[in-house]
């Protein structure tokens, strides 16, 4: 599986972005794909997960009512729309996929940098 992230740019605070995942094929293993990111000196954090299956979502509380996770099946593609973005959004988000939403990641994308300036 495939990971390919797009989308990403600088924009000032409050502004909006919608990153793309698209996706090679789906497999058991990428049933869930997920949205993590990292800002220089920091861990990488998950910020939001759709279970492609069931079309669940689950969303890190920073981001929650801010950023909304969406897929178009036939496109095998995953988004991440990002609104009233913070300064501390800012960092390189990578897509990636795993069986389940809480559980150990198979697959990684390369990611795709935001910059969110004051």
């Amino acid at each position: 599986v495939q990971l390919v992230e797009s989308g990403g740019g600088s924009v000032q605070a409050g502004g909006s972005l919608r990153l793309s995942c698209a996706a090679s094929t789906y497999t058991y293993m990428s049933n869930c794909i997920r949205w993590f990111r990292q800002a220089p000196g920091e861990e990488r954090e998950g910020v939001a997960c759709i279970n492609h299956v069931s079309g669940s979502t689950y969303y890190a509380d920073s981001v929650k009512g801010r950023f909304t996770i969406s897929q178009d099946n036939a496109k095998n593609t995953v988004y991440l729309q990002m609104d009233s973005l913070k300064p501390e959004d800012t960092g390189m988000y990578y897509c990636a996929a795993g069986s389940t939403c809480g559980g150990r990641v198979i697959y990684w994308g390369l990611g795709t940098q935001v910059t969110v300036s004051t």
